[in-house]
């Protein structure tokens, strides 16, 4: 192979596209992802958001190209031409099995989309492409899923990964907001291996903290932000309800795009939900907490059990005189989305980010982000301490008072 590519980029202006990186891109589950949004509902909220998986795969991949000519150029390291291949297109194929609308289905339940690489990864042209490329599903997935035991594995799935670095600074110049602002060009000239692992020279400690601050900046006014999360509510309900039903199944929702899903959820419809989201009809806040007012021990089950969670919004609606599908329980959390555990080199008397006292800095940032809130379709009466009660009680002894009075 001779083609080369160049695409340009808003972000990274021209981005080059390899041979190898041409065969895997013009594959139909590649070019899938150009009909699957980044941010799913945001676009409700921030118009310019409706940039898609599919610039951020070229933009991942393009990072990954320049993290490795960065070490590449490093003394005394003998480049592996396979093992930069495979970190190249593991890059550009980390998001290859997302489902449509971000990460909403995965919250409603559905395997996350790591998981579904597999699928896409092992059969058809995108399969035959990387036989043929040398970079079989086998040699990626360990990259893609972060269980590969490579050095440079951190490029791929890490907590400084070319992932984060494309997607924060892409969503924010998108969405039109200053808040995902991170010093890249410095943080990719201070990457280096030591140990046998990635880390970070002591020069890119001030842009590590640009990334962290950025990230939880962006969680706080963008992804999290109350109608994108009302929005989110909504369409998980909705999906829920679609595949409990039998109209969808799992498998069809995950190789959708989101126009295609939002056509079949119109016509198959069994809420409402479907034409509220579609006229912009959001539910709106009964209830707005913030995390930092809730205990530091909360339980986390409202963002990682959906099947008790649902339980929690049908009893609260019926105590309040609401339909099953007009009330809807929202406590995000992701506790490892602001980790930034990597080993520091080059600064005497410190061997990693923590004696920046960066990892108890992402503690009470994630608690901050965080916002307890309850929807609703139409106007209803939520008191504070019932709800907070059920959100900082166990699992265990919130699923026991549902059984105990159902």
């Amino acid at each position: 192979m001779t083609r080369l590519e160049v695409v340009r980029d808003p972000l990274w202006n021209n981005i080059r596209l390899e041979p190898e990186a041409l065969a895997v891109v013009d594959t139909p589950a590649v070019q899938r992802l150009r009909y699957v949004r980044q941010l799913g509902h945001a676009f409700l909220v921030y118009p310019g958001a409706t940039h898609t998986r599919f610039e951020h795969a070229l933009g991942t991949y393009h990072l990954a190209r320049r993290v490795l000519a960065q070490l590449d150029e490093l003394e005394g390291r003998r480049p592996d031409p396979a093992e930069g291949l495979r970190v190249r297109l593991a890059a550009l194929l980390h998001d290859i099995g997302h489902y449509p609308f971000s990460h909403a289905l995965e919250e409603a339940g559905l395997p996350h989309h790591e998981d579904l690489a597999a699928r896409h990864l092992a059969a058809g042209p995108l399969a035959e492409a990387l036989e043929r490329l040398g970079a079989p599903s086998a040699a990626l997935l360990p990259l893609i899923q972060g269980t590969d035991p490579s050095p440079l594995a951190g490029i791929v799935a890490g907590s400084l990964d070319v992932d984060k670095l494309d997607y924060l600074s892409r969503d924010a110049t998108m969405c039109g907001v200053p808040y995902g602002v991170i010093d890249v060009d410095r943080l990719l000239t201070s990457i280096t291996l030591a140990d046998g692992r990635l880390a970070l020279h002591a020069k890119g400690l001030a842009a590590l903290e640009s990334l962290l601050f950025a990230k939880y900046q962006m969680y706080r006014n963008v992804y999290w932000h109350h109608a994108v999360r009302s929005a989110t509510a909504m369409f998980k309900r909705l999906m829920r309800r679609t595949i409990a039903a039998g109209r969808m199944t799992a498998d069809a929702v995950a190789i959708a795009t989101d126009d295609g899903l939002s056509h079949e959820l119109q016509q198959r419809d069994p809420t409402g939900l479907a034409r509220a989201l579609r006229e912009r009809r959001l539910a709106k806040r009964a209830l707005d907490i913030p995390g930092t007012d809730l205990p530091a021990a909360t339980a986390d089950w409202p963002a990682t059990d959906p099947d008790l969670l649902e339980r929690v919004e049908e009893r609260l609606a019926r105590e309040v005189g609401l339909g099953p599908d007009e009330l809807f329980l929202d406590f995000p959390s992701k506790t490892g989305m602001l980790d930034v555990t990597i080993p520091v080199v080059g600064r005497s008397g410190g061997a990693g980010a923590e004696h920046l006292g960066l990892s108890r800095v992402a503690t009470e940032l994630h608690r901050s982000a965080q916002r307890l809130r309850v929807f609703v379709m139409r106007p209803a009466k939520i008191q504070p301490k019932v709800v907070v009660d059920l959100v900082t009680s166990p699992r265990e002894e919130v699923a026991a008072r549902l059984a105990a009075t159902s």
